[in-house]
């Protein structure tokens, strides 16, 4: 798959949505989007683009695969399953869940996960990268437990994270995209009553808190 292809397919998939009024999780507003959930119905669209993702770690011996919950938990699978032949029984798919531990959100590997971490080349994956925290999570999680990190692959980077942010030395991205957006109080899409987009993002639960019906 070419990288127009790859585009071309991100778009039929509706996985990039352009012209909209979209609420983010941080509570700004903007017009693009990236639909990862829009991915995760087409195993056949997985496939290709987790080859890909895969791809430029084929020169290393990767024993474990790891994401966070929930997007990675699919994405862990697929990766692995593209880099098992580089082993010789299997490349073992395993995933992070997000817990409170003294009022501090951390990943955890949790249901016998973390006896596959010790002393293992570990690759971390992960969906979009927005600030980078919930796979720098995970990448502590990994070095906590005596892992080898030997990179991390996403889907997309639209927060322009680096390598060096996230702590690992190795970093590849399908795709980058950059979104601009706005605080609500200075939204121009606001201030033009271009209506919020309910299906994606967090407009629906934007407009119940301000008793908008939709």
């Amino acid at each position: 798959m070419s990288d127009d292809n790859l585009m071309k397919s991100l778009t039929d998939a509706k996985a990039i949505i352009t012209n909209s009024h979209i609420v983010y999780t941080s509570g700004r507003h903007g017009s693009d989007y990236f639909n990862k959930d829009a991915l995760y119905v087409n195993p056949k669209l997985m496939n290709a683009l987790t080859y890909r993702m895969a791809k430029p770690f084929h020169d290393k011996t990767i024993d474990v695969v790891a994401g966070p919950t929930i997007g990675g938990v699919i994405l862990s699978q697929w990766v692995a399953w593209h880099v098992s032949p580089r082993v010789k029984s299997f490349t073992a798919a395993v995933f992070a869940e997000e817990e409170m531990v003294n009022n501090e959100k951390v990943r955890i590997f949790k249901r016998g996960y973390d006896a596959y971490i010790p002393n293992k080349n570990v690759l971390i994956v992960e969906d979009v990268l927005n600030t980078g925290g919930s796979i720098k999570k995970v990448v502590e999680a990994v070095t906590a437990l005596g892992g080898n990190i030997v990179g991390a692959t996403v889907i997309c980077n639209r927060g322009g994270v680096t390598a060096q942010e996230i702590g690992v030395d190795r970093l590849f991205e399908l795709v980058t995209v950059s979104m601009e957006s706005w605080p609500e109080e200075s939204c121009p899409l606001c201030e033009k009553n271009i209506p919020i987009e309910t299906s994606v993002g967090k407009g629906a639960a934007f407009l119940t808190r301000k008793g908008i019906s939709y």
